[in-house]
């Protein structure tokens, strides 16, 4: 619950609108209680005889009254000695009785002040008063409540979406898509709308119980105990029933994160299913996760449909028992009793819509429970206070005995080599040697657990992380493509002339293919890019990189997915920014890294070898059969292949 109403109040704008809501919820209760007496003064036909003449000492047998009373109280209501008693004057001899029931003495009085006898049209005015009354603050009450909600669940996403994006990549790997979709999405709603109902529950019904109870013990004592019977039978269902419904929503909302997570799993692997014929399999998985959560579905729906039954049965009885012992014991009249029973059941149905709300409530507790866990997290990578911009690349990058590990395992073992300003430096090695690693160390995309890695002779966490990431184009060994036109991918948010993107687009060979679209490079690229080719996503993502001009190029099996043709066109351009950036280069295929003026060679974390291709293939091992198996796949020698740059 303390979650709900941070989420309410973290902003100042969102307190004055929860203000303004409580303002609009009290509103709302005291025309609900103007409406019960308004039907109550509609529903009063007049005056009988008995009310008239018995001067409100009516008990238990007083079903009698005798002449002499009637000549006794004649001349004390009729005033003017005019023979006869009218409706307006029994009003006024009534409403002057102090004895009389206060809510009697009460109404008598109003229809006394604006003579409601005799003037249908004035009754009929203030029930048109007190209709526009509600209509105004049942709007403004539900409309604030609505507005609160809305804008708590839009802040809450906002925040979300900014907290994961500082995340470090270790998070990502440990949590799937689905499940933080999940939060991002459907959390936020659940807590927003869990927090119109904890708003009208903890914040409305608290007021209409006071406010209702203090009428009606003014009204009638007697009748008012009846309800300190009832309130017991109705708490006792909610307390028991409400832990149940917490278990089983968060059970449901955990529930749900597996359901999505293997819809996700199907759509993005739709292709690999499909190649396998593994529809029923899939189904399969699909299928359980479906009946576990419509299992949970159905107990949250019992839980939550079966206190308004046990309550609505409750709150009838103590209904029914008031308005015999009303009419029967206390002689109330009808219009009383109706007023009466009427500021009940706005005492009751707030009660019994507050354990109906329950567990829409208890299930927003849940989802903030879940979203705040992930606000809560730390990253695990965070500038220093005193961090430094990196303005320029200026001498070099490098490794000082670097270790690093995941889950427990060594990834990088004492890993030192440097890259000076303007070197191209290919790491190679075979698959899981930590090549990936290393280059994703460079940006902070993770940190070493020992030794330094140090731009300029200064270890980069001693640098802010954006302006360290700002001097790096990185092309990943997986291109992401967002849903976006081409424009927009490869400029990623950069300001700038449509003729500079052209240009890169050129250099990175996009050019041609992005031409042949048919809106060229304001063309929609499909999600994740499903409708290029895997070369030309590459070639997108280079252009993306070589657009942003950094002066340090990091390229991961950049060009895995590209014909030769394609790929000795990119080696030409990468080759001609060779001595005007730095490049680091990740490759399996030897003739992407022809042009380099050092190798470093991996081994299960380890570096085997360092130097030229010269120096390798007579130093290390590895290397010379890498490179035998490269010139017999391709019936090369190494004299046609030319000589790399440097």
């Amino acid at each position: 619950m303390r979650l709900l109403l941070k989420a309410a109040i973290q902003s100042r704008k969102h307190f004055k609108v929860l203000i303004f809501t409580l303002v609009a919820l009290l509103g709302m209760t005291i025309a609900n209680q103007l409406e019960m007496f308004a039907f109550g003064m509609l529903s009063d036909a007049g005056v009988d005889f008995f009310t008239l003449f018995g001067k409100g000492k009516q008990a238990v047998g007083d079903n009698v009254i005798t002449l002499d009373q009637v000549n006794a109280q004649w001349h004390e209501i009729d005033t003017n000695s005019t023979g006869g008693i009218s409706k307006q004057a029994a009003v006024e001899y009534l409403s002057s009785q102090k004895t009389a029931n206060p809510l009697t003495w009460f109404m008598n009085s109003f229809k006394s002040r604006w003579n409601l006898s005799a003037n249908v049209h004035t009754l009929v005015l203030a029930l048109l008063i007190v209709a526009v009354f509600k209509a105004i603050w049942l709007f403004m009450s539900r409309y604030m409540t609505q507005l609160l909600a809305i804008r708590v669940s839009r802040d809450l996403r906002k925040r979300y979406f900014q907290h994961i994006q500082m995340l470090s990549m270790s998070f990502y790997q440990q949590h799937n898509i689905g499940s933080l979709s999940s939060r991002v999405v459907s959390d936020a709603n659940q807590i927003s709308a869990s927090l119109n109902s904890c708003i009208t529950n903890f914040f409305q019904t608290p007021f209409v119980i006071v406010s209702t109870l203090s009428v009606c013990f003014y009204i009638s004592w007697q009748l008012s105990l009846v309800i300190f019977f009832g309130l017991p039978m109705i708490i006792i269902p909610i307390v028991l029933l409400t832990k149940r419904v917490k278990r089983v929503s968060r059970q449901l909302q955990t529930n749900q994160e597996k359901f999505t997570s293997v819809l996700i799993d199907f759509l993005a692997g739709i292709q690999t299913v499909k190649i396998f014929s593994m529809e029923p399999f899939s189904l399969r998985k699909y299928q359980e996760q479906n009946e576990r959560m419509a299992l949970l579905e159905g107990k949250a729906a019992k839980y939550g449909l079966l206190i308004r039954p046990i309550l609505h049965t409750i709150t009838t009885v103590c209904l029914g028992f008031i308005a015999i012992f009303g009419l029967y014991v206390l002689q109330m009249g009808i219009s009383e009793l109706l007023v009466f029973c009427g500021l009940l059941y706005l005492l009751y149905e707030p009660i019994k819509k507050f354990a109906e709300e329950n567990a829409n409530v208890q299930r927003g507790v849940v989802a903030a429970e879940r979203m705040y866990d992930v606000l809560h997290l730390k990253p695990h990578i965070e500038d220093k206070p005193d961090a430094k911009e990196l303005k320029n690349f200026q001498e070099s990058i490098e490794f000082d005995h670097v270790w690093f590990r995941y889950e427990g395992d060594w990834i990088l073992k004492d890993v030192s080599f440097t890259v000076r300003k303007g070197e191209t430096v290919a790491i190679i090695g075979p698959t899981g040697a930590g090549k990936s690693t290393i280059v994703q160390l460079i940006p902070r995309l993770f940190d070493a657990e020992k030794g330094n890695i140090r731009i300029d002779g200064l270890d980069i966490g001693e640098y802010t992380q954006k302006s360290l990431r700002d001097l790096i184009g990185f092309v990943p060994q997986k291109p992401f493509l967002f849903y976006d036109t081409v424009l927009a991918n490869i400029s990623y948010g950069q300001e700038c002339t449509q003729e500079a993107i052209v240009e890169a687009a050129k250099r990175a060979y996009a050019d041609e293919f992005i031409e042949r679209m048919p809106e060229k490079y304001h063309s929609m690229i499909a999600e994740t890019g499903k409708n290029l080719s895997g070369g030309q996503q590459q070639r997108l993502a280079i252009a993306r990189a070589l657009f942003k001009n950094a002066p340090i190029l990091i390229l991961d099996e950049a060009t895995s997915s590209l014909d030769a043709l394609s790929e000795n066109r990119i080696k030409q351009a990468i080759g001609e920014l060779h001595g005007q950036i730095t490049q680091i280069i990740i490759a399996h295929r030897l003739t992407t890294i022809e042009h380099a003026d050092r190798i470093v060679y991996l081994e299960r974390g380890e570096k085997v070898a360092e130097g030229s291709w010269e120096e390798l293939l007579e130093t290390c091992e590895p290397f010379r059969q890498m490179w035998y198996a490269h010139t017999r796949q391709k019936g090369e020698t190494r004299e046609n292949l030319g000589t790399p740059i440097g």
